[in-house]
């Protein structure tokens, strides 16, 4: 099942977190680059909300541009990269000054996802929920 079926299932009752954060990290998600058209220098597309950085992720190029349309941003050509799920939390998220998750097709009420800082879903040295003791192996 791909991403957004996942994703849907999850949000009626009837799916499995087990095979949301495995269908997550097998998926190619497109992410917004900071910036503008002519400087994608500035990173990956983010906001800080809660105390976390949450990177914008998106399934498909139609639900990034209802992204866009609902930041008033339909005309802007917005440059994006496409990363595997997976690569975004192992290798990014350990790169963020502080804690940092990962909200796919925020602009779709019914198809959103948030994917927290958490054990199971970020590396273990990045999850919040657990202690940095237990993290480095100690304790």
């Amino acid at each position: 099942m791909e991403l957004g079926a996942e994703i849907a299932a999850y949000r009626t009752g009837t799916g499995d977190p087990g095979r949301l954060v495995g269908e997550f990290r097998r998926a190619v998600l497109l992410v917004p680059l900071a910036g503008d058209s002519t400087d994608a220098d500035g990173g990956l597309m983010s906001a800080f909300s809660g105390g976390i950085r949450w990177f914008y992720a998106f399934t498909d190029e139609e639900a990034m541009a209802r992204f866009a349309a609902a930041r008033g941003e339909a005309d802007r050509d917005r440059p994006y990269m496409a990363i595997l799920g997976a690569r975004l939390v192992d290798a990014v998220v350990p790169e963020v000054e502080g804690p940092a998750g990962v909200a796919v097709n925020v602009a779709d009420p019914d198809g959103s996802m948030l994917f927290p800082p958490v054990a199971g879903i970020v590396p273990d040295g990045c999850a919040v929920d657990i202690g940095a003791e237990s993290a480095a192996g100690v304790g």
